[in-house]
């Protein structure tokens, strides 16, 4: 059997399912995540995670929330993404946009993807300095019921 990283390098985002995906992230030592983390493999892994983003939103959790999240990913380079949540919708999109997002989460890749796929606790990572949170902590720390996220 390959070893998980491989499997992480090799895996087909439009057949895995976010559970399949969270194994695996869970599987994989953060060294092995972050050498993955370069180039092509690291633009196609962060565009999936952040379309996925939008289908897993829970808007019944979001009440009147309106909120830009801005997520910089650091790596091999930075990686800025933001995530739009206004009337019940969420949209994801590459960049910078907003002037003054509600909050800044700034994180490396591995971290970033123990996150979002329900294998890190967000408070442990915003105490132990792997999350970085400029901006409305409030917001920051009810992100994880705005989304479907497995349970790594």
């Amino acid at each position: 059997m390959a070893d998980s990283g491989s499997e992480l390098g090799e895996l087909d985002f439009e057949q895995v399912t976010p559970e399949k995906f969270a194994q695996l992230v869970k599987r994989t030592p953060a060294k092995e995540i972050t050498a993955l983390m370069r180039g092509e493999l690291r633009a196609r892994v962060l565009s999936e995670v952040f379309s996925r983003m939008e289908r897993q939103f829970r808007p019944e959790n979001a009440g009147s929330l309106n909120a830009v999240i801005r997520w910089e990913v650091t790596g091999e380079s930075t990686a800025t993404w933001e995530t739009s949540i206004a009337d019940g919708t969420c949209t994801a999109r590459e960049g910078a946009h907003a002037a003054n997002p509600r909050v800044t989460l700034t994180m490396g890749d591995a971290d970033f993807l123990k996150l979002v796929s329900g294998n890190g606790s967000p408070v442990t990572m915003f105490m132990t300095r792997k999350v970085r949170i400029a901006g409305d902590i409030g917001v920051a720390s009810g992100l994880t019921r705005l989304f479907d996220i497995p349970k790594g």
